[in-house]
């Protein structure tokens, strides 16, 4: 799923430094000073999972839990401020006012994450320069997107963070309600919070294939003063010619994380990603799957933080190591030319069905630029294109047709 929201007008360029003193620059991010440190973090990121609570708690005792161990204070807020791409969106003294608050949690989250990713990437670039731009909405609330573009590696790699509140517009309540949501809006209006962490990476080389992830919480109030609460997100893979093996590698990395928390998880949101990455007007999915899942809220609230932490934490394991394997690959003008043609049903997808498109161009003060980042800076689409019969082409096609179960 895409962006959740964007803002209506862009903000400054800033400098990672403690979030106390953040100054605005021009060009932001260099990553080459920071290599070591960048594929320190794969091996870091790989072994990192939050496990489950003890099962022998009671809800009221794993709440009480949650909120001391998940809780950020004093100097670890600061020191988990620091390493951030930008400062948090919403003001440092919030945060500090509520520490046990599923949207603080969520919101150090979802910064972490990015900060994790683009450190990453910009370890597996060589060198690369992400520019960081702080936006704000005029509705409530902002975000930060970071950009590389037409690096040494990466086409187009964006990872935006976004926290807005305000009222929903009807046109995403009805979506809402069409997925059973039952919503008392007052007056037509329907306060919300959303927020979210949301990626997607186009490579240059045609052997490293596109990865998109989305990790997110949304919050409402109803006319009655309940409060409903969900999580979604998931993370899928999207390669323009097979690897078996990478793909083993992705899906297995995305079961690892998930069985920490029972072993219903991965088949269950691997078969959701199937059916929901589909482009029924072509009959193919958009990629090779991975995990997908919407509208969690059958369990307590740290319960279900600690899952999404644990896919979350996933992304630069399941991802990085193939591009290393692969950034080198020599290609040829037609492997080329059909990277481009994918990425035309990358677009047809994003456009036509993805939701979460839908929901940022529906929502008030939407930024355009950080909801289309998801779109690669080239494509092509061809009338009547189709890959020779055994071709490696059509081996692609053949699986997107018919998913597979990649591990047991």
């Amino acid at each position: 799923m895409s962006m959740l929201v964007s803002a209506l007008r862009s903000g400054r360029l800033l400098l990672r430094g403690p979030c106390r003193h953040v100054r605005p620059l021009r060009a932001v991010h260099g990553a080459a000073s920071r290599g070591s440190q960048g594929r320190s973090l794969l091996v870091a990121a790989g072994a990192a999972a939050v496990v489950g609570l003890a099962a022998g708690y009671s809800h009221v005792q794993r709440a009480e839990m949650a909120q001391r161990s998940l809780g950020p204070a004093g100097e670890e807020l600061e020191r988990r401020c620091q390493s951030f791409m930008a400062p948090p969106v919403t003001n440092m003294q919030e945060l500090r006012d509520n520490p046990g608050d599923m949207k603080t949690h969520m919101e150090l989250l979802i910064l972490e994450t990015q900060a994790e990713v683009c450190r990453a990437l910009a370890a597996a670039d060589g060198g690369a320069t992400f520019t960081v731009d702080k936006w704000n909405r005029a509705e409530g609330g902002g975000g930060v997107s970071c950009v590389l573009q037409d690096s040494n590696v990466f086409e187009k790699a964006g990872v935006n963070v976004s926290v807005v509140h305000g009222y929903l517009p009807q046109e995403s309540i009805l979506q809402m309600k069409t997925r059973g949501k039952n919503l008392k809006t007052k007056d037509g209006k329907l306060p919300f919070c959303a927020m979210g962490v949301s990626s997607v990476i186009h490579p240059k080389n045609p052997h490293i294939p596109t990865i998109h992830f989305n990790y997110r919480y949304f919050e409402i109030e109803e006319a009655d003063g309940n409060k409903q609460w969900w999580f979604g997100g998931g993370t899928d893979l999207t390669p323009t010619y097979l690897n078996e093996h990478d793909v083993v590698h992705f899906h297995q990395t995305l079961k690892d994380a998930c069985d920490k928390h029972g072993p219903r998880y991965y088949p269950q949101f691997k078969k959701w990603c199937d059916d929901y990455f589909l482009i029924k007007h072509r009959g193919e999915r958009r990629g090779v799957g991975g995990i997908f899942f919407d509208d969690l809220d059958s369990q307590p609230k740290e319960e279900i933080f600690n899952f999404v932490e644990s896919c979350a934490k996933a992304v630069v394991p399941c991802y990085i190591p193939i591009v290393e394997k692969h950034k080198n690959d020599p290609y040829s003008p037609e492997d080329k030319l059909w990277q481009q043609l994918r990425r035309g049903r990358y677009v047809e997808f994003n456009l036509v069905y993805d939701r979460g498109t839908k929901f940022g161009l529906a929502t008030p003060g939407s930024r355009i630029e950080s909801i289309l980042m998801s779109l690669p800076l080239t494509a092509r689409w061809e009338y009547m294109h189709s890959p020779s019969p055994g071709s490696k082409e059509a081996e692609i096609l053949n699986v997107l047709r018919e998913p597979r179960d990649w591990v047991q």
